[in-house]
């Protein structure tokens, strides 16, 4: 038996007194040693030996096996236990159990590569290391360590088999792939150094496997004796790297591989785990390892076929392995090594090399110092919400754009696409679709033979395939079917249509692809989350940048490290509330706020919308349409935004007019409308209508005087059926006579002006809007559809929403016992609006919520949204002034802001420059650039009837306000 035995200075530190003058020695360390020495001086020979073992167990076994272990732990005193499946109650409580019977604490691990999920039930998965390996930020890598490390810690886990610095260069490696950070040595040493820092950081230990390399073989070494056939200089270059950069950068253990290594080791078809040379010589003396060595499992085929019950451990304690991990017979083994101990095989100075190792990992462990788990909030803890934090950031950190013909993505000008979606694979893609939607129309295109799919996507431009397979584990298929891989080319192909292939898979999926010459873009999302679905939508529209480089070679044309960055176009994105600062328990009072408002009959049902930081964050529906609806309101029920009409429609027309030249804010009415040179309005300014200051009328009661005597639509202003005298449809069967448009700016024009200077109004949108239109020759709904709603890809946002949607989509608004005499729903509920077609300059709109907020961000980036720059930021900033101040009128141009007093249009915690405006149906949105929030509620407090004003009354809108506000951390 050839053994060679190198002593580390690591033990010289644990069990000698060193002069207290050396620098090296800290009260720590010289605790440490005392700790080690007392320990080892007090155990017996069996007790020593005991130390050794590491056994598994799995907290859902019988109680036999149980039992079986516990036993092990009070009469064999085995060092530690490997937990392996289970629930992490039931495991806390078999550590418990497990500690109280040792009479040296155990050391707990775990096999958590990717957190505790790989082994447990009810806690946390974070992304694979193939995935983690595609980030270029290895702060984030850090993060994921750290929360895992976090876990295991909480979980009374004090070493963690992990991570796996395997370099996976071959891709038909059934064991290792996803769980390995690629295919370069130096990332996944890159990687692997984070990873440790992290969960070590979070007091956790690390091990780094498999050693010296599992990577390049196709064969399970839990199924036979895998060989890698690499001679020493390629070991040196690939498969040994990570292993050494890891141990120059603090690795606490090394798990050694059953592997066949003839470059290592001269003894044919000879395990790695068993091999003196290799454990001793390559790792501890030429590495200069000085940590734990743990066998991989023994109870492996790899090695348990090789040698009869415990000649395999003492043969892997020869080698030079400190812990023997998993063995299948312990009695049988601790005898072995009992007997070789008593015959000199086994020297003291080699058993203690050992067991002090262990001793030291259970100091560094905190196990000097042993406390029980704490069951309190368990599960919880396991589970809080920085776990999506950190499991986001990777994701997006992740993604990686292996393609980007005519740089297609991010997509721009949208209003020139028409975009289908294609699901592939054999896993659920509606996260993907779904967040597809939230940027533009996607249509799910299903078809049984690629005749049907070339005759459905022959009206598209854009096609999006997503490759969904399964995401319970890295060892899940990931190939495409032949079907698939038929249908991917013929599809790519189409002339007609743009190709983005989306895949959510192991890369190595590419590897059948014949080509992909005929494909304009290609995005790894790498797993099939939930998150990673999102986020890959994202990125194909522009909410978010990629930044991922593929961490293996997936197909002739994308080798390893390939990657086109991808900038953001600043487009709305998704995410959680503490992504952005913000408390999600905190937020959790706008639940309650709104909730309170449904139970009080303010309304049947509302939308709210919190983002921040460019970042949705909270977007929620309440209630119902109606009291008596059977559906509940969702994020697609559109609303009636009243006069927030006049910010997201007439203002942004006006504002760009502004930069063109066409008005002026020094304007006056007689220069919009030549007509009224001769009345009171002459002289009132565009700037003084815009800010309320410029005496106008608060409202016109238009409809009044087109009633009949008993209150009811006269036959001479209303038909039943339209026709050219009759064009515009104020309801269901009820058209208004094309005479009257002239009569509604006549008698604006003979409106005299208030006495009060500051009087909210909207008849100055009735004059804006003409002007636009004679400007431009176009309707107004028209136009900034044209200019805004299309590009930005606002699917819910229109004047008269019928001409678009089902009447089903549309939230009705009110009762109307007073002019229309029906249920006011898909038609605008403002009378003056009404009576313009649908299409007010103060009122008309209709939107949801999240398109809303895609208009209040365009404000708050400065005009600047989706790659466009629709407005100049100089002027956003001059419309975001208060101009009368100093007159205590506290309105911008077009834009509410603050209160200048105690009670004003908000909650008094906004900044000054925060602008934005309500509705009276019972809507409202606004914005804060210092805050970077944005804020919609969305309801129809006015159904049945507009008389109730409970909302108005309670200020409900502006306590959710504060309720946001105070969810901001710090």
């Amino acid at each position: 038996m050839r053994i060679k035995f190198y002593f580390p200075i690591f033990i010289l530190i644990c069990t000698h007194v060193i002069g207290q003058n050396n620098p090296l020695v800290t009260s720590d360390s010289i605790a440490q040693a005392n700790w080690v020495k007392g320990q080892y001086s007090r155990m017996s020979l069996e007790e020593r030996v005991g130390q050794l073992f590491m056994v598994s167990i799995a907290s859902n076994q019988d109680q036999a096996s149980k039992d079986r272990v516990k036993k092990l732990v009070k009469e064999e005193g085995i060092g530690g236990v490997i937990f392996l499946a289970g629930g992490p109650v039931q495991q806390a409580k078999l550590t418990n159990s497990y500690q109280s019977e040792a009479k040296i604490p155990l050391l707990i691990g775990s096999d958590a590569e990717w957190g505790m999920a790989m082994r447990l039930d009810s806690t946390y998965a974070f992304p694979w290391n193939m995935t983690l390996g595609a980030i270029q930020d290895n702060a984030i890598v850090e993060k994921v360590g750290y929360q895992i490390g976090k876990h295991a810690k909480r979980l009374g886990v004090h070493i963690n088999f992990a991570p796996d610095l395997d370099v996976n260069n071959n891709p038909q490696n059934p064991i290792i792939g996803n769980r390995s950070f690629g295919e370069d040595p130096a990332n996944v040493a890159k990687k692997g150094i984070a990873f440790i820092k992290g969960m070590e950081s979070a007091g956790v230990l690390s091990c780094g496997k498999h050693f010296p390399g599992h990577g390049d073989t196709a064969t399970d070494s839990h199924k036979a004796l895998p060989i890698i056939n690499s001679t020493r200089e390629q070991l040196d270059s690939i498969e040994l790297v990570p292993f050494k950069k890891t141990v120059e950068n603090g690795l606490s253990s090394v798990m050694i591989a059953h592997l066949d290594v003839p470059s290592l080791e001269s003894r044919e078809g000879y395990p790695s785990s068993l091999s003196n040379d290799i454990v001793y010589g390559l790792l501890q003396n030429e590495m200069g390892f000085q940590g734990l060595v743990f066998t991989d499992a023994l109870n492996m085929k790899a090695v348990s076929q090789f040698a009869p019950d415990g000649e395999v451990e003492l043969q892997a304690f020869l080698a030079g392995n400190d812990m023997l991990l998993m063995p299948i017979n312990v009695l049988e083994a601790k005898k072995k090594l009992i007997e070789a101990y008593n015959t000199g095989v086994i020297s003291e100075e080699r058993l203690a090399h050992s067991v002090k190792k262990i001793l030291m990992a259970k100091y560094k462990a905190g196990l000097y110092n042993y406390q029980p788990i704490d069951l309190n909030n368990l599960y919880e803890d396991l589970n809080d919400i920085e776990n999506d934090v950190v499991y986001e950031e990777a994701i997006e950190g992740a993604m990686t754009v292996a393609k980007n013909n005519f740089s297609l993505m991010p997509i721009r000008k949208l209003d020139n696409k028409k975009i289908a979606y294609v699901h592939f694979g054999d896993d659920s893609g509606d996260t993907f679709y779904e967040t597809l939607n939230k940027y533009y129309k996607v249509t799910k295109i299903e078809a049984k033979d690629i005749a049907g799919y070339k005759k459905e996507l022959a009206n598209y431009n854009l096609v999006i395939i997503g490759f969904h397979k399964s995401n319970e584990s890295p060892w899940k298929g990931y190939k495409f079917s032949q079907n698939e891989l038929f249908w991917l080319e013929e599809i790519s192909r189409l002339r007609t249509s743009n190709t983005i292939l989306t895949l959510f898979a192991k890369p190595y999926a590419f590897l059948d692809v014949l080509n992909f010459d005929t494909m304009d873009g290609v995005v790894v999302g790498y797993q099939n989350s939930e998150i990673a679905q999102e986020k890959a939508a994202e990125v194909i529209f522009g909410a978010i940048g990629a930044t991922g480089r593929l961490p293996v070679s997936a197909h002739g044309e994308f080798p390893v490290n390939s990657g086109v960055d991808v900038k953001s176009l600043e487009r709305l994105g998704y995410s959680i509330p503490e992504r952005v600062g913000m408390s999600s328990s905190q937020l959790a009072m706008v639940d309650t706020l709104v909730q309170h408002g449904l139970d009080s009959l303010m309304y049947p049902g509302a939308q709210v919308l919190v983002a921040r930081k460019g970042k949705v964050i909270y977007n929620k529906s309440f209630g119902k349409p109606t009291y008596n609806s059977q559906e509940q309101v969702n994020e697609e029920s559109i609303y009636d935004l009243a006069s927030l009409t006049k910010i997201l429609s007439t203002l942004p027309l006006i504002m760009k007019m502004e930069e063109e030249g066409k008005i002026a804010l020094n304007d006056t009415f007689k220069e919009l409308v030549p007509e009224y040179e001769s009345t009171e309005l002459k002289d009132v300014t565009v700037l003084k209508a815009l800010s309320h200051y410029g005496r106008l009328p608060a409202w016109i009661a238009f409809y009044l005087e087109t009633l009949t005597k008993d209150r009811k639509p006269s036959p001479e202003f209303y038909s039943q059926n339209p026709s050219q005298d009759f064009p515009y449809q104020v309801a269901d069967h009820l058209y208004l006579t094309n005479a009257y448009k002239d009569s509604i700016y006549d008698r604006i024009g003979r409106q005299s002006l208030k006495s009060n200077r500051y009087r909210y109004s909207d008849v100055g949108y009735y004059v804006f809007k003409k002007y636009i239109e004679d400007t431009y020759g176009k309707p107004i709904d028209e136009l900034i559809d044209e200019f805004l709603y299309k590009p930005m890809g606002l699917q819910y946002t229109s004047f008269n929403p019928l001409h678009k949607f089902p009447k089903d989509e549309i939230v009705p608004t009110e009762e109307d016992d007073y002019f229309r005499y029906q249920t006011i729903q898909g038609y605008v509920h403002d009378m003056g609006a009404a009576m313009q077609g649908g299409v007010g300059g103060h009122a008309g709109l209709f939107s949801t919520a999240n398109d809303v907020a895609k208009i209040m961000q365009m404000y708050l980036q400065g005009g600047y949204y989706g790659g466009e720059q629709f407005l100049n930021e100089r002027t956003v900033k001059k419309f975001n002034t208060c101009y009368f101040c100093n007159k205590n009128v506290r309105r911008g141009v077009g834009f509410d802001k603050p209160q200048l007093e105690e009670s004003g249009p908000t909650c008094g915690c906004v900044s000054p420059k925060s602008f934005g405006h309500s509705g009276f149906t019972g809507t409202y949105t606004w914005a804060d650039p210092d805050a970077e929030l944005v804020y919609v509620f969305l309801s129809n407090r006015t159904y049945p009837s507009a008389t109730n004003t409970l909302l108005i009354r309670s200020g409900l809108r502006t306590r959710i306000q504060q309720a946001i506000y105070d969810s901001i951390i710090n």
